[in-house]
């Protein structure tokens, strides 16, 4: 995350150490505080005054790259467009399916009185009943259903023929429903893709009511609610990355971003917006585990950095590095940019990719 910049002056070449800056980053400090004293020209920092021998010291390269920031927050890994399902059959539940179970075009959802009802793909929602003599998009929606299905209704236009009434049949007969050439709104859900059974909302043995089943899409996707105040970081397309429940990580894009923001439960509790994220790999089949998620927040294209243990603090103000050229060091006094996790952005006179700077020595 950005750390302001303690307004470091103008370059001096009589910088002189005072300590190793200790930079909390991601939640630790980069280095312990040591009164180092001048910088010496030929061999790393003068012993502290108090007597205690420097730690040995090592090298890191500056190098010119991006920097990325990223902030955490949680999430949850389930599926996209969960829906409670409505219901139009009349009668007894006879028959669910278990949790889980993906059903596609053709498929049956649950039972009510021993009769199917079927999946069929489309826009349109099954609202009426359709016969010979209808017409409409919804004719034409059934008649592409048909032919996936393997059943000719004839030309496939908006009119409901005698083809397509003899197409009916054959599929109702096929899928255990009764054979009326017709199709009312108790027979057929209709929804984009396969759906997956999240739950039953009803059990065998129960009178069918408004709902019996709930589903989502086949889609893996990670919900996240977040803060108001962190709005900014989430842009639709943006990429982050997920850790799982057992360990491992996916990468993922930012498929949508609410704009109601939802009070929080009391005034303790800050007002959230909806954030859903799509994910690829190996997710198996968990639905609703909590998961972590990594937002970028900020970017810096084509910079210097170093370590952040690097930095060292000046007596001047501000911060310097030490910069090793052979057997001799210079301290050199940079502006700090943008941190990310393990590194700082820098600019200094001279400073160029490459050179090697002093990190204290793990």
């Amino acid at each position: 995350m950005p750390v302001p910049d303690a307004g470091a002056p103008a370059v001096s070449r009589r910088a002189t150490v005072v300590g190793v800056v200790a930079v909390a980053v991601g939640g630790g400090a980069a280095a312990a505080v040591l009164n180092a004293g001048p910088a010496t020209p030929g061999g790393g920092p003068a012993t502290p005054q108090t007597g205690v021998t420097a730690p040995a010291k090592a090298t890191a390269g500056i190098t010119r790259s991006d920097l990325v920031d990223t902030r955490r927050f949680g999430g949850t890994l389930g599926y996209s467009g969960r829906r409670v399902q409505p219901n139009r059959a009349r009668g007894v539940v006879t028959g669910t399916r278990p949790e889980g179970t993906v059903v596609r075009r053709g498929g049956w959802l649950y039972k009510v009185a021993r009769r199917p009802v079927v999946l069929m793909y489309g826009s349109i929602p099954m609202y009426r009943s359709l016969a010979p003599g209808s017409g409409g998009g919804d004719v034409g929606q059934l008649e592409r259903n048909l032919v996936a299905l393997g059943y000719d209704p004839g030309t496939v236009d908006d009119d409901f023929t005698w083809a397509t009434a003899r197409a009916v049949r054959r599929w109702q007969g096929d899928s255990g429903l009764t054979r009326t050439g017709s199709v009312d709104a108790g027979q057929v859900v209709v929804a984009s893709g396969p759906l997956r059974i999240a739950g039953n909302t009803a059990e065998k043995g129960d009178t069918a009511g408004r709902t019996v089943v709930t589903t989502t899409s086949t889609r893996r996707t990670v919900h996240i609610d977040l803060q108001t105040a962190y709005q900014r970081f989430a842009r639709v397309g943006a990429k982050v990355t997920v850790e799982l429940p057992d360990g491992r990580t996916v990468r993922g894009r930012i498929s949508s971003v609410g704009v109601t923001a939802r009070v929080g439960a009391d005034r303790d509790s800050p007002a959230t917006i909806d954030v859903d994220a799509t994910v690829a790999g190996g997710l198996g089949r968990l639905d609703q585990a909590p998961v972590t998620v990594d937002l970028r927040t900020e970017r810096r294209e084509n910079v210097l950095s170093v370590p952040v243990e690097a930095l060292v603090a000046l007596r001047e103000g501000g911060y310097g590095v030490r910069v090793v050229d052979g057997s001799a060091t210079r301290v050199v006094a940079v502006r700090t940019g943008l941190y990310a996790v393990s590194r700082v952005e820098i600019t200094g006179d001279g400073l160029t990719e490459g050179m090697k700077v002093e990190v204290p020595r793990t």
